[in-house]
């Protein structure tokens, strides 16, 4: 499957290479993706859609340039939660990017669908707290690895994360807008979910910077873990990881903790305590 460049669109090329057993096409960004099966082995492919397909949101150009930025990341970073890249394929609209299928459910849900019980978000956030807290640690320790090496996040929120129920394993993607090193939000009211965004990526020149990323890895754990605040009654773990997560949502940045490897070792010195505590 795996060549550096072919001449055919993405539909055509991944059909003719194997069977395509998944498409998503409804994406706000307009970009395409496929699941598709080679000799037994199954695999994600991300493209850019096609380059007459400019939608509001995001132009074709911009889209490859996230692709682009993708591979990047693919390359530069593994964790276990991160599903392989094995490469981009050249197309004439833009790369497709290879990697791992991941099997589970987005946890992400319309707003009107998350209460429904049989949506992956109820399912995931009825899971006994001990498992929840189990996933966090894995974005956390994803975070710690971007984070080290200077990646601010970008758009991440519960889209971002894969839960395979009968395995319990969290698979993390579509890490594409992260970056490496901070910069000026030149948009006003930024790409994202706003559940998981901070003050400043609603403000047109505020710098976005890691003190961002720990907000919104912050409101992920108030998310999956409680009901979005910083109310002690609602959320399910020890008063712990509720200090930790509450100092990381502080609406002034300098109030927060100093840089996402900061906020994940206040994680991991609160974790022990989690252990005995969780219901």
């Amino acid at each position: 499957m795996m060549r550096s460049r072919v001449d055919q669109a993405p539909d055509d090329y991944l059909g003719s290479v194997g069977t395509i057993f998944a498409r998503f096409d409804q994406q706000d960004s307009g970009n395409v993706s496929y699941g598709v099966e080679v000799d037994g082995a199954r695999y994600f492919v991300k493209t850019a859609g096609q380059p007459e397909h400019d939608v509001p949101l995001l132009p074709h150009d911009e889209r490859v340039a996230l692709l682009r930025n993708a591979v990047r990341l693919g390359r530069a970073y593994r964790h276990p939660a991160l599903p392989r890249l094995h490469g981009p394929i050249e197309s004439p609209h833009g790369p497709m990017l290879v990697y791992d299928w991941a099997d589970g459910d987005l946890l992400a849900a319309p707003s009107q669908q998350r209460s429904e019980p049989a949506s992956a978000y109820s399912r995931f956030r009825n899971l006994p707290a001990d498992q929840i807290i189990a996933c966090l640690d894995t974005i956390v320790d994803v975070h710690d690895l971007l984070g080290r090496a200077g990646e601010v996040a970008n758009d991440f929120y519960d889209g971002c994360l894969l839960y395979d129920f009968g395995a319990a394993h969290l698979s993390i993607v579509d890490l594409d807008g992260y970056r490496p090193e901070p910069y000026r939000n030149e948009m006003g009211r930024m790409f994202g979910s706003a559940r998981f965004m901070a003050p400043e990526e609603f403000t047109k020149g505020a710098l976005i910077d890691q003190r961002t990323s720990v907000f919104t890895i912050g409101r992920t754990v108030l998310v999956l873990l409680s009901d979005g605040t910083t109310d002690a009654p609602a959320f399910r773990g020890p008063t712990s990881l509720l200090q930790v997560a509450a100092r990381a949502c502080e609406p002034r940045p300098e109030h927060r903790f100093g840089g996402l490897p900061e906020f994940c070792a206040a994680w991991r010195a609160a974790r022990p305590k989690a252990l005995r505590k969780v219901d």
